[in-house]
């Protein structure tokens, strides 16, 4: 979609679904990837974690694409081994100009039933995660002369969806730091959105079950996850074009959107 050549991209939640899907996008487009990702169990997560294993993947199928990659396992939380890491794969590579906000995790259940841990992890990861990954990936960007930074929200960061309550207070979060940033980098030349998808067919959006429980027992909050197009999910890939349309050449004036991947759910 774009000449992404001489470039390079940072990439969080990188192992696996969304997160890999980006990297490859964007390294087929002709950048560099610094893939990150925390490779281990997180508490009270109900469906698999990532693992070394996939971030290695990731990291192969960047090399097959002719594209060079540092893959760093790293908890986007530690703001001082992101930033070592970061700031060590920009010296070797030389530049940083697209920063991929993507690492989430989200765990329902019922508004009275959110454990205050569950409150927690979720926005150090989501919202919390995100604001390190572009104080740490930022300065980079400026230095570099200007770039992209795409934040990953969801279209439940744009209409509220139930069952969700630390997920959607994060992705809310994430639109408006979006729009924030958006203001105070664009003397920088740096252009900062949001991406806002419905259901994803991943190992984060199809390893939901409990999801289906939730809804089943409250029958008149299902029409809130409708999508208006006749799909269920949409594809990694799907979210991963946006993307790589937001960071090119064509998208040059486009800054401060929050643009949405949502099948029409967000209009239902």
């Amino acid at each position: 979609m774009g000449d992404l050549n001489g470039k390079v991209a940072l990439v969080t939640g990188a192992a696996r679904g969304q997160g890999r899907s980006h990297a490859l996008g964007l390294a087929r487009d002709g950048a560099d990837i610094i893939a990150i990702d925390i490779c281990g169990p997180i508490r009270n997560l109900p469906y698999q974690h990532a693992t070394a294993d996939e971030l290695a993947d990731t990291a192969d199928q960047v090399k097959n694409l002719g594209r060079q990659v540092i893959a760093l396992e790293i908890d986007v939380r530690d703001l001082a081994a992101l930033r070592d890491g970061v700031d060590g794969a920009v010296e070797r590579l030389g530049r940083l100009d697209i920063v991929v906000a993507n690492a989430g995790i989200c765990i329902p259940a019922a508004w009275d039933q959110v454990a205050p841990e569950v409150w927690q992890d979720t926005i150090d990861i989501n919202l919390t995660g995100s604001w390190n990954t572009v104080s740490v990936g930022g300065p980079h960007v400026v230095a570099a002369g200007g770039g992209s930074i795409i934040l990953v929200s969801s279209a439940a960061g744009l209409r509220a969806q139930p069952f969700l309550a630390p997920y959607v207070a994060s992705k809310f979060g994430l639109t408006g730091l979006a729009q924030m940033l958006s203001l105070e980098l664009a003397s920088h030349n740096v252009r900062v959105n949001s991406i806002h998808p419905t259901g994803v067919r991943s190992p984060m959006g199809s390893g939901n079950t409990g999801m289906h429980e939730l809804i089943a027992a409250n029958p008149k909050l299902g029409g809130v996850f409708q999508n208006a197009l006749d799909v269920q999910t949409v594809e990694c890939e799907d979210v991963t074009n946006a993307i790589r349309f937001l960071v090119g050449e064509e998208a040059r004036y486009v800054t401060g959107l929050a643009m949405t991947v949502d099948a029409g759910t967000t209009r239902m």
